[in-house]
């Protein structure tokens, strides 16, 4: 009986775990991928927290023209207490980065839609904030990391509308977002 006890502690034990990556483990899984100049996870000790960042290069030429910006890239983050992720987190914060030279987007907010071979998902309106001395206007959003998988997983070119702007997602963005997808998978 004694035996049995054990066993069953040792199995559920290894159960609970395996919903679990420590700091350590997404560390390796960054490198594995390849992803360790896109993505960063950093610990504070004082706060005792986690972060877990990727950051895009820059949407095309092309599209930032036809934008009528200078350029534009994207960087997501979550955050998690101590240096173990115990669950995938449900939201993700993305913010788009935007240098103009004039406030392109600085009019209130406007929605972001993705199109999809599967449909458009409606990603919610942006919260804007701007640094116009500095020609930078930040466009935030918090997103539930299913929305976000489902962009990565998607096959073909993946287009989206923001506010009246449309730009293409690069084969290297849609790889950030996957990559950032696994590492944020707990089960």
């Amino acid at each position: 009986m004694r035996v049995l006890t054990s066993l069953f502690v040792v199995v559920l034990a290894c159960v609970a775990a395996s919903g679990q990556k420590t700091n350590d483990t997404i560390q390796k899984q960054i490198k594995s991928l390849n992803a360790d100049k896109a993505i960063t996870l950093t610990y504070d000790r004082g706060g005792n927290s986690s972060k877990l960042m990727g950051v895009a290069g820059n949407f095309s030429v092309s599209d930032t023209k036809m934008a009528s910006v200078e350029a534009m890239n994207f960087g997501m983050a979550f955050f998690y207490a101590g240096q173990q992720l115990d669950a995938s987190p449900e939201y993700i914060n993305l913010t788009f980065w935007v240098i103009s030279k004039k406030p392109r987007f600085a009019n209130g907010s406007a929605a972001w839609e993705v199109t999809l071979p599967s449909g458009t998902l409606h990603l919610g309106e942006y919260r804007y904030a701007g640094r116009p001395n500095e020609n930078r206007e930040y466009l935030n959003f918090k997103l539930l990391r299913s929305d976000l998988a489902h962009i990565a997983s998607a096959s073909s070119p993946v287009r989206f509308r923001l506010g009246i702007a449309q730009f293409t997602f690069t084969s290297e963005q849609i790889q950030l977002l996957r990559n950032f997808i696994a590492l944020s998978e707990t089960h």
